[in-house]
């Protein structure tokens, strides 16, 4: 069948309106004591500001998920000058506005986002590809979900020093979490982890938990046990309603007043500048000039690769057409993945939801007929984040279906050198006949929980697929015309020995062939996660900063 088969406008524009709802589910030192800085002159208020002359230690780009996490742990040094630079506002601690504060409110508005489309691809329609352009980043936007990678994604890695144990005591860092044992969990790190109960969801998500136990899956307790495999309500970086972004929960007040922190907002950095091969700083997009004895990006898995690209470091044959000087040739965007995610939407009967707060509470988290070596390959989540207007009963809720362990592998390019315009971004989903194939499982297993009791005695009619959607055949069609991202895109600049081709920077996020140049964000996991990237991008920072300090 034809993947460009046209999809009935009406149902297109009900799921278009989710895109910024269902679809952000989203979302002590080993190396010694750490480069030794140089004294550099102080500016005129007693820090170095990164003008000629007065270099920054470490330039961080991007406030995000890493980048504030960078930002704290290597100001913990008194003596070393931080300046971060966020291409977002930066909001004090209590003064985000709704849109983006409220955990009810997924994807911010677009003056927090990126406003980015994806290339049609194999699917042969663009998605809007929310990013957060804020403090905080993605993180600001996302979800609100607090789930580690598994043990299994991180023996996927292969990569010496990142096995799950070695990484456990950073996830364990950056928790301040209400339950679990001290041996799995943390309890006082900056990041506050809320395990939902079955009390705190709403009554269509504890009926999504026993129609999914119904069909014979096991009730979770804790997804970042060893058993994950299972239903339960989510545990969440949610505090009153507030969804705890990284610009909250690691630049709170008291980091902020350092006296060698410096952040500066609404600052869109252009380039990388080097003296051979050697970073020395950034031009901004005005002109401006930064200069630092170490740069830091940060700016996620599509602004750091774009920053790459634009700064001479990329594919040789891409940069030479846009008549880039070369600086290194590394595979920068060529291993791009993210997760394709499905909206099973339904009508619901008014008289029966009941609330529908937390947007977002439930998951059913297994695997396919095919997965590998043990992985989780199926998301369905159960949320409130829907279209209402779209639904004839003016009520509706979604069953979001992802996969987590897609195969296709998409790319990010350049669509100019100016630094203004977005990157080319090819998600290139459901290309893999397999990945085609396992979605489909996930979304007949759906259909099949929303259709058990008590969950469907709460639905009026399904919208999507439909109930004229019976062969494979028709499911499929409704999975290509409607398909989403589940916004966790990873892997632009994988990590990797020198030696591998794949590979753009170190073992600690050095950039491959060149100094004084890092890369610490979801751009260098070295293949996607079965679960949302944000407390894994947190805990790979805090890896990072502890082995740099």
């Amino acid at each position: 069948m034809s993947h460009h088969q046209p999809e009935n406008p009406s149902r297109r524009k009900l799921l278009a309106q989710t895109v910024a709802g269902s679809a952000t589910l989203a979302i002590g030192s080993m190396l010694g004591a750490g480069p030794a800085f140089a004294a550099a002159p102080q500016g005129a208020n007693g820090k170095r500001d990164g003008s000629a002359g007065n270099p920054v230690d470490v330039l961080i780009i991007g406030g995000g998920s890493a980048g504030a996490v960078m930002a704290r742990r290597l100001s913990e040094r008194s003596e070393r000058q931080v300046l971060l630079l966020e291409a977002g506002h930066v909001y004090g601690t209590r003064d985000y506005p709704k849109v983006i504060a409220s955990s009810d409110s997924v994807g911010g508005d677009s003056s927090s986002d990126w406003g980015y489309q994806t290339l049609p691809g194999y699917i042969g329609h663009p998605i809007h590809a929310i990013r957060g352009k804020v403090l905080g980043g993605s993180s600001a936007v996302n979800g609100a979900v607090a789930i580690r990678a598994r043990k299994q994604d991180l023996v996927n890695w292969n990569l010496p020093g990142w096995s799950y144990e070695e990484l456990l005591p950073s996830f364990k860092k950056l928790e301040k979490r209400n339950t679990g044992s001290a041996e799995l969990h943390g309890h006082d790190g900056p990041l506050p982890v809320h395990q939902l109960t079955r009390n705190d969801i709403s009554p269509m998500q504890r009926a999504f938990v026993e129609a999914t136990i119904a069909n014979g899956y096991r009730a979770v307790d804790d997804f970042d046990g060893p058993d994950a495999n299972g239903v339960g309500p989510y545990p969440m970086n949610i505090v009153d309603g507030v969804r705890v972004n990284t610009g909250i929960a690691y630049l709170d007040n008291a980091v902020r007043a350092r006296g060698n922190l410096q952040i500066r907002g609404d600052v869109l950095v252009d380039k990388v500048l080097f003296d051979g091969r050697r970073a020395t700083g950034v031009r901004l997009a005005s002109g401006e000039v930064i200069h630092a004895n170490e740069v830091i990006l940060s700016a996620g898995t599509y602004g750091s690769a774009a920053i790459l690209l634009r700064s001479g470091i990329g594919p040789r044959e891409h940069l030479a057409a846009l008549s880039i000087p070369l600086v290194a040739a590394l595979p920068v965007g060529q291993r791009l993945k993210d997760h394709p995610f499905y909206y099973n939407a339904y009508a619901a009967r008014p008289e029966l939801i009941g609330k529908q707060s937390p947007a977002i509470g439930a998951k059913l988290w297994t695997h396919s007929a095919t997965a590998k070596n043990g992985d989780l390959d199926l998301h369905i989540t159960a949320t409130h984040l829907f279209p209402h207007d779209q639904s004839p009963t003016k009520v509706g809720f979604v069953l979001a279906v992802a996969l987590t362990r897609p195969l296709s592998v998409g790319s990010l390019k350049l669509a100019s050198r100016d630094p203004a315009q977005a990157p080319l971004i090819d998600l290139n989903f459901l290309a893999q006949a397999e990945d085609r194939a396992r979605l489909l499982e996930g979304v007949k297993l759906a259909r099949k929980i929303g259709q058990t009791a008590p969950l469907k005695d709460l639905i009026h009619s399904e919208l999507n697929p439909g109930a004229q959607a019976s062969s494979d055949q028709q499911i499929e069609q409704s999975m290509l015309a409607t398909l989403d991202t589940y916004h966790h895109p990873t892997s632009t600049a994988p990590m990797g020995h020198a030696g591998d081709p794949g590979a753009v920077v170190d073992l600690e996020g050095r950039v491959h062939g060149v100094q004084g140049l890092r890369v610490v964000d979801a751009s260098i996991f070295p293949d996607t996660i079965s679960v949302a990237t944000n407390v894994t991008t947190i805990a790979t920072a805090e890896y990072i900063a502890r082995r740099y300090s």
